[in-house]
């Protein structure tokens, strides 16, 4: 059984930081595409960061690039978003999802797997 469980959301002050974990199992990562999703209230669930296993290519979205880190650790089977400096406008439910495609992508409908949110919250 494919189960992805992710962790590690919180409340934090701009500027700070948090560590997201997605622990994978039921399949390896060298097989899907991962991606953290983001969903603010009345907002449309966007794509934060992708990383794909096969060939560790990445995606970040714009607001994300220099300060959100994606990567994996094989032999735990899980992948981390490390979130520094983290803004206000980061506050959302984050999501991990799995989707057994090649390459990188940022439709939501490509991702076959998905785990329960967590919380996070930025404070100004």
């Amino acid at each position: 059984e494919v189960q992805l469980q992710a962790s590690g959301g919180g409340l934090v002050q701009a500027g700070g930081s948090l560590r997201l974990s997605c622990a994978a199992s039921g399949f390896t990562l060298d097989d899907y595409t991962i991606a953290w999703f983001r969903q603010a209230p009345g907002k449309e669930r966007e794509v934060v960061s992708a990383f794909t296993g096969s060939d560790g290519a990445t995606y970040y979205l714009d607001s994300v690039k220099g300060r959100f880190t994606i990567s994996s650790d094989n032999a735990k089977n899980t992948v981390y978003l490390q979130m520094n400096s983290l803004k206000p406008e980061d506050t959302a439910v984050y999501y991990c999802a799995a989707g057994y495609y090649s390459g990188v992508t940022i439709d939501p409908h490509d991702y076959d797997y998905w785990g329960q949110g967590t919380q996070v919250t930025v404070s100004s």
